[in-house]
């Protein structure tokens, strides 16, 4: 087995598909894309933020002082009236438009109601909301200072709007709300890089093996099948794993990147305290070890019942793709572990990971998700051995 191990895992580090699907591309590639779609978004949302947001008001005609104070804002720049205003909202020809009440100056002066202020948007759209923040904020200030006026009017304290306040305490510490933040993504990505990492190696060792007609010198040596199978398997993971620790590594730093570029859009700020456990994440790599052994086991079997490299991929993409969709579920807010949960694989590892980072250890349901994903990873060796066993399958036509 250690032979096998060895001489596959040398035959695949020299062949630069496997340095660049094992390294570059999670080293590389993936933290460059992270940072550029980054810093691509914060400089275009900085720029939509300094541009002058072009504006149309409806009405207002007897409201000029409602309409003066409006085109002072230096954040919007008002236009001619149209007709078709939400043509030109749907179009992005202009960023928002307002409806002004008939009469609104006189009401608010006289303290009556003035109606409904309408303003008008593209939801979605950035600058379109943009525009209709400022013409929010505009008139909740002006609301604001007619209120107080109002009262001050009448000798009423403005306390008897607010006769209590609410304050919101944060008691978890800095440990838990970490782990609820990686909970949602670290499982994620560990599951998705160690399928992604097992992708390249398992179809090479098996189906490519095929085609290469290496296959037949490798069962002629003197090594019994389930050595040779454990061998591949071994490499798939040691693949697998390492793809996953060095994507995490390198997507972290990338992250990290991308806040410090946002905090420095927005000028700066406290951040929030952060903190790893790592026993907590010990914890997770022990839960990992037996579903990343069960995902390399049938990744093999997925190549040795290929018939060429083409077909192993046929058979592996659509794999990945089923894993993803468990894996994603299981980092949603509210999804909690149960028994009935712990037998759907990849999923069971995903919820439960989630609660170990987020400081929640219920151990009889770690056990229980740790035992059926050996059982698993049991069952998928097992059914790699049996068709390594088959020439029927190995060499079918």
């Amino acid at each position: 087995m250690r032979v096998v191990y060895l001489k596959e895992l040398r035959d695949l580090l020299r062949d630069r598909r496997t340095i660049i699907s094992m390294i570059v591309v999670p080293m590389v590639v993936l933290p460059a894309l992270i940072v550029a779609i980054s810093k691509m978004a914060t400089n275009v949302i900085g720029r939509a933020r300094e541009e002058t947001a072009k504006v149309m008001v409806m009405g207002g005609e007897d409201s000029p002082g409602t309409l003066s104070a409006l085109r002072s804002l230096k954040s919007i720049q008002i236009v001619p009236t149209r007709a078709d205003f939400t043509n030109e909202i749907s179009e992005k020809k202009i960023g928002a438009a307002v409806e002004v009440p008939p009469g609104f100056d006189a009401a608010v002066a006289g303290g009556r109601s003035a109606g409904d202020v309408r303003i008008f948007t593209y939801t979605g759209d950035l600058k379109s909301g943009i525009a209709a923040d400022s013409l929010e904020r505009f008139f909740r200030q002006r609301k604001e200072e007619e209120v107080g006026r109002r009262l001050d009017e009448r000798h009423v304290s403005k306390i008897l709007l607010t006769p209590f306040s609410i304050d919101r305490t944060n008691v978890a510490s800095a440990k838990k709300l970490t782990g609820n933040l990686l909970g949602m993504i670290l499982p994620y990505m560990v599951i998705l890089m160690c399928m992604t990492g097992a992708i390249y190696p398992s179809v090479d060792l098996t189906a490519g093996e095929k085609e290469r007609g290496t296959l037949e010198a490798l069962l002629c040596a003197p090594v019994p099948r389930t050595q040779l199978v454990a061998g591949k398997v071994l490499v798939v993971l040691t693949v697998s794993v390492t793809t996953a620790l060095l994507s995490i590594f390198s997507n972290g730093v990338a992250l990290l990147l991308v806040k410090g570029m946002t905090m420095a859009a927005r000028g700066g700020g406290s951040p929030l305290a952060m903190a790893l456990d790592p026993a907590s994440l010990a914890w997770v790599a022990v839960i990992m070890i037996p579903m990343a052994i069960f995902v390399s086991a049938l990744m093999v079997c997925a190549g040795l019942f290929a018939r060429s490299v083409k077909e192993a991929n046929t058979y592996v993409q659509p794999m990945l793709f089923l894993a993803i969709l468990p894996a994603a579920a299981g980092g949603l807010p509210g999804v909690e572990m149960n028994y009935r949960l712990a037998f759907i694989p990849v999923f069971n590892v995903s919820v439960v990971s989630k609660e170990i980072l987020s400081g929640v250890f219920h151990w009889n349901q770690i056990a229980l998700v740790f035992c059926v994903m050996a059982v698993y990873a049991v069952a998928a060796n097992i059914a790699a051995i049996l068709l390594f066993k088959r020439e029927s399958v190995l060499f079918r036509t």
